[in-house]
């Protein structure tokens, strides 16, 4: 029989990771890994393939291999809630630009269709509350909107599917369950795979939250699993009644933390994190025992007790995923300390739904000479 190809947990290391309501509907096709390339692109999440597609696109003439440990979308891409936000975690920095309309205009010219709404999304707080928004909930005091800032959500799965497709119509040579064990800094560089040793002239290392050794991030970023559920389809005048009918996202601006969108009929909630003394730790992570289930049990209880029309709803998705938190919760994006010819890119701390495609797309820009790399340090 063969595999089924839709189905988001096709890799043995994540399947305690739960059940996403989407899928990542691409799988890269069988083929030898050279023995060099122009470029190498390391990671198949959002940043890596916005990263190889965007190379091929301005310089179709050079060779670019990327390189999945996994399957793409197997680490916080495919594993996100998909709540773009405009700016950093630390805020709007030097020369970010304007993020969201810049990926839109990456989706657009690489042709992925993700369902991108960008209606605005709710500052949650404790003080005094929007005029235009009935949020009014009880969570550690009254919970309700006290801001309204740029944003919306996208579909993490139809985004992840088709930068995947757009790579590959490019001319991306494309590599899921290639993991690299190492890097040599030579010139060219020097990845050793599980299938063999790749040279690069120059490398993106888009890992986020995994391989921390090989990014020299073991002491700059912390790899911790978030988590979200997703509640079984609700009524229109439940929405309304618990005030998210106009379909604005949201997020808590003080703790206890607690972020959310629609999806379709249903509501999606996040919050929590579960820290490990390892980032290796999370391969064996179950949610079903421990301290992912524990957390579960709590978010589950507080949602519950948001609002009298949540009271009895059914949870009907539970899944989790990894998140890279840096130092300040600035991302991290910079040459590698090793190789001048290495650039490293990820620690988006929680805001990197929108803004891993929009800095992909700047990397690939910087490889080539065309643009130089913020200095965020």
């Amino acid at each position: 029989m063969s595999p089924d190809l839709s189905d988001p947990k096709p890799t043995m290391k994540l399947k305690n990771w739960g059940d996403r309501p989407w899928t990542v509907n691409f799988r890269a096709k069988q083929q030898s890994l050279p023995g060099a390339v122009d470029f190498a692109v390391v990671g198949g999440g959002f940043s890596g393939l916005a990263a190889a597609a965007w190379l091929k696109r301005l310089a179709p003439d050079k060779s670019v291999a990327l390189l999945e440990a996994e399957t793409f979308g197997a680490g916080a891409s495919g594993h996100t809630g998909g709540l773009a936000l405009a700016e950093t975690a630390a805020g709007s920095l030097p020369g970010l630009g304007d993020v969201l309309s810049g990926y839109q205009k990456i989706l657009t010219e690489l042709n992925v269709e993700g369902d991108v709404h960008l209606p605005g999304v709710y500052e949650l707080g404790r003080t005094r509350p929007l005029v235009s928004s009935a949020i009014r909930w009880s969570d550690s005091g009254d919970l309700c909107a006290v801001n309204e800032v740029a944003g919306g959500t996208i579909d993490p799965g139809k985004v992840v599917t088709g930068l995947a497709a757009a790579a590959e119509r490019a001319g991306v040579l494309l590599f899921e369950n290639a993991n690299v064990e190492r890097c040599e800094f030579f010139e060219p560089i020097r990845l050793h795979t599980l299938m063999g040793v790749l040279r690069a002239m120059q490398v993106l290392l888009a890992t986020n939250a995994y391989s921390l050794e090989l990014t020299g991030w073991t002491k700059r970023a912390e790899s911790c699993f978030t988590l979200a559920v997703a509640t079984q389809p609700l009524t229109d005048s439940t929405l309304n009644a618990v005030g998210l009918s106009d379909g604005k996202p949201f997020y808590t601006v003080d703790l206890p933390y607690l972020w959310g969108r629609l999806l379709g009929g249903q509501i999606i909630f996040g919050s929590s994190l579960v820290h490990f003394a390892d980032w290796r730790e999370m391969h064996s992570l179950n949610i079903e025992s421990g301290a992912a289930a524990e957390a579960f049990t709590r978010l589950e209880k507080r949602i519950h007790s948001l609002h009298p029309e949540l009271r009895d709803v059914t949870i009907t998705h539970r899944w989790g995923g990894p998140i890279a938190i840096s130092e300040g919760w600035v991302p991290i994006f910079e040459r590698h300390p090793e190789s001048s010819n290495a650039i490293v890119l990820g620690g988006f701390s929680g805001h990197g739904v929108a803004q891993s495609v929009y800095l992909g797309a700047w990397a690939a820009e910087a490889l080539l000479g065309k643009r130089e790399l913020p200095n965020w340090k």
